[in-house]
């Protein structure tokens, strides 16, 4: 009796082991479960985190102007830089011309009237040839002609000065042009803006605040952009109109000191 009954407590024990053993990878599994979901709930927050951070990071110059420059249209934003672009190009070979044009001019009336009277009216000459802007080119036609008299002398300096003036006022009227087209093109896509806010309010039969700001948004955004180039070039227009009233001046001034140096010249 008493060895079937330790037969029976050793028959229990090894059932309890192996009903422990079966257990314990079941528990370790669930515990495994466990930290990978708290792991990816760590992962997911973290990366919303990183979003809310990159959401609230401000943004650079150039990366505002691109999202503006999308949600404007890339049409008529095309065709609003297209005008700056030509726009500042005009200016800037306008620039350069008045630039090399302007001269100094009192020195020049020195080394001429020098020349003209050590020398004579051929070293004046060259003078004029060698020395780049429209005042010595006026000089130039001045002197060519001082021998068929001082009034013809002075028709040709006069007439000769308006040809530079408008080689120095050329292709303004282009800066002009896409001065008033800039503002024009964004007026448009205002309107085109407004006609599809209105399209989308038919569409979906209410008046809501979602539908209607995404085309108020664009017609805004086109109608600045086409105000920031109208204002730029704007101020490139009048910088070299100034420009060119000096040159203009300085001629007018340097003219009627040459005519006063042949005159002397001509009386000797």
């Amino acid at each position: 009796m008493k060895k079937l009954f330790a037969v029976l407590a050793l028959f229990a024990c090894v059932s309890l082991g192996i009903h422990a053993q079966d257990q314990e990878p079941a528990t370790e599994e669930v515990a495994v479960e466990e930290t990978v979901e708290a792991v990816d709930e760590a992962a997911e927050a973290a990366g919303q985190d990183e979003a809310v951070a990159e959401e609230e990071a401000p943004q650079g110059i150039h990366q505002a102007i691109k999202q503006k420059f999308i949600e404007g249209g890339s049409g008529f934003m095309s065709t609003v830089v297209l005008c700056l672009i030509l726009g500042l190009a005009v200016a800037i070979e306008r620039i350069i011309y008045l630039s090399l044009a302007t001269t100094d001019s009192k020195a020049l009336l020195s080394k001429v009237e020098k020349a003209l009277n050590e020398q004579g009216v051929d070293a004046a000459k060259e003078i004029c040839r060698n020395t780049r802007g429209p005042v010595a080119s006026i000089f130039y036609q001045g002197l060519c002609r001082v021998n068929e008299g001082l009034d013809v002398v002075e028709k040709s300096i006069i007439s000769y000065g308006s040809v530079q003036a408008g080689l120095l006022e050329r292709n303004l009227s282009w800066i002009g042009l896409f001065i008033a087209l800039a503002p024009m093109l964004g007026f448009m896509g205002t309107v085109i803006g407004m006609i599809g806010a209105f399209d989308r309010i038919q569409q979906a039969g209410d008046i809501s605040a979602t539908i209607v700001a995404g085309g108020i948004k664009v017609a805004l955004i086109t109608t600045v952009a086409g105000l920031i180039v109208a204002i730029i070039l704007q101020i490139f227009y009048n910088f070299i109109l100034s420009r060119i009233e000096s040159v203009v001046g300085d001629m007018e001034d340097s003219s009627i000191s040459m005519l006063d140096i042949l005159v002397a010249y001509s009386k000797k």
